[in-house]
């Protein structure tokens, strides 16, 4: 991994065989730990099915609710018009049969005929209240003697209803003083005009009992609760055997992109043993022979007194031998195959060894490797991390010293990779520049497993790389 640094003989030796590390450096975070996304559970058809019910109760709870409401404005309106009816033909036929001119006059024998009538023939169980009224608010009469003479201002409802002779009906706001007699929250009033045999225009109100509106309004409601739960279970019926049908498919479908997957992962393996199982048989093998050919070329040539051509057959024998070292340490880095058989911790061992060929003295602080319980998508992660680094460390601080320690801090995973090199100014993290190519895939690497990747280091202080795995992603 490429970072820029600021090379100083003393500075990259200062600090050699000295503990390599950097506390006291202001350390940079490069990425933010995270809890891994949610992997959503499988699919269960126990789960779909229990959901569908609750989903099926949630929509009778509302469809209950509003048919309710809808049931009782419904029944409500009937009611009304039903004891506007009512009020019409008990006018017609029984109130003004019954009136006389001297019952404005307060007569007493008029006001007594008129309640005969109206207790023998209009009130009851529906009607609970009856009164007459004088266009000018005054109670000529009412089956309540308290109201009779009493004077109250008409609403414009009656002040209209006298005006242009019609029905209307209602329900009574019991708050007005006009109605401090009446029992209940609420009734249903009708007015409508009516005439004495001289011409004298009173209106006569009625007030009915609420109880119809709710005895209506369950009767409504108890047959639209039928008619929609019979309708919703007969679509439930109807539509579970497609419902069984689709859930099989989508388990199908989920366990064949769990194969998928598996054989994805697996040939991806495959893939990258083959790649190195041929470049080991086939170039390496290859380059092997070449250089113990060259070298067996210098001797004769040597032996042949030919100095000059032996010491370029020499050179070029140790280049080769040197491009053979390249590409072992390639091959580790494509395929580790201790990383899958033996563990991570024989993984890193492993990669220390290729490392210290390159001038870097590598420590190794391992202790509690094969208890940290990683799966092997984060031993990847550590590994390559590692790898980055180190390598890091042998381009740009070698000779130098070097330490990997693996371990487990409040809950987390922590690996640390810390060396005694030159270091460099974090300040070149602001604006990275390009082929920092290192870099970019050790964030990326980071960041796709939600972990935390931060790095401390300074001009003659050495360099040091912490990964943090999330507690989410790390066995307790």
């Amino acid at each position: 991994m490429d970072h820029p640094l600021t090379p100083a003989a003393s500075q990259t030796r200062e600090a050699a065989g000295s503990r390599p590390d950097a506390d006291d450096v202001p350390r940079v975070v490069l990425t933010c730990s995270r809890p891994p996304a949610p992997t959503p559970p499988p699919l269960s058809a126990r789960r779909v099915v229990i959901q569908l019910l609750v989903a099926l109760g949630v929509v009778l709870v509302v469809v209950g609710a509003l048919g309710s409401f809808a049931a009782q404005r419904l029944a409500e309106r009937e009611a009304v018009n039903d004891a506007a009816v009512t009020a019409d033909v008990l006018a017609e036929a029984v109130i003004t049969p019954a009136l006389s001119d001297a019952l404005l006059a307060g007569d007493a024998l008029a006001l007594g005929a008129v309640d005969t009538v109206v207790r023998d023939r209009v009130l009851g169980e529906q009607v609970v209240r009856v009164k007459l009224w004088a266009p000018d608010g005054t109670v000529v009469y009412a089956d309540e003697p308290q109201l009779v003479g009493r004077r109250f201002a008409l609403s414009a409802n009656q002040r209209e209803a006298l005006a242009q002779p019609r029905t209307t009906a209602e329900v009574s706001d019991l708050s007005e003083s006009e109605n401090e007699f009446e029992q209940g929250s609420r009734l249903l009033e009708v007015y409508r005009p009516v005439w004495t045999p001289g011409g004298r225009e009173l209106l006569f109100e009625t007030y009915t009992a609420y109880d119809t509106v709710t005895t209506r309004a369950g009767q409504l409601w108890r047959g639209f609760a039928g008619v929609t739960v019979s309708s919703m279970l007969l679509l439930v019926v109807l539509m579970a055997p497609m419902l069984v049908r689709l859930l099989r498919r989508l388990e199908e479908a989920q366990r064949q992109r769990e194969r998928v997957l598996e054989r994805t992962v697996e040939a991806s393996d495959a893939e990258r043993r083959r790649i190195a199982g041929t470049l080991h048989d086939g170039p390496v093998q290859e380059l092997v022979a070449t250089s113990f050919a060259a070298a067996g070329a210098a001797e004769r040539a040597s032996a042949h007194g030919y100095a000059a051509l032996a010491g370029e057959l020499r050179v070029l024998a140790a280049a080769v031998r040197a491009n053979v070292g390249v590409l072992r340490s390639l091959l580790v880095d494509i395929y580790p195959p201790s990383l899958a058989g033996a563990g991570l911790a024989s993984a890193l061992a492993d990669l220390a060894a290729s490392t210290a060929g390159r001038g870097v003295q590598l420590d190794l602080d391992l202790d509690l490797a094969a208890d940290l319980g990683l799966a092997q998508d984060e031993e990847r992660l550590v590994y390559r991390v590692t790898q980055e680094t180190l390598r890091n460390a042998a381009t740009h601080a070698a000779p130098c010293r070097a330490r990997v320690r693996l371990s487990r801090e409040a809950g987390l995973v922590v690996l640390e990779v810390l060396d005694d090199g030159p270091g460099f100014d974090l300040s070149v993290l602001d604006g990275p520049r390009e082929g920092h190519l290192g870099l970019r895939v050790l964030i990326d690497l980071a960041a796709d497993a939600g972990a935390e990747l931060a790095v401390a280091s300074a001009p003659g202080r050495g360099t040091r790389w912490r990964l943090a795995l999330p507690p989410a992603a790390v066995p307790a």
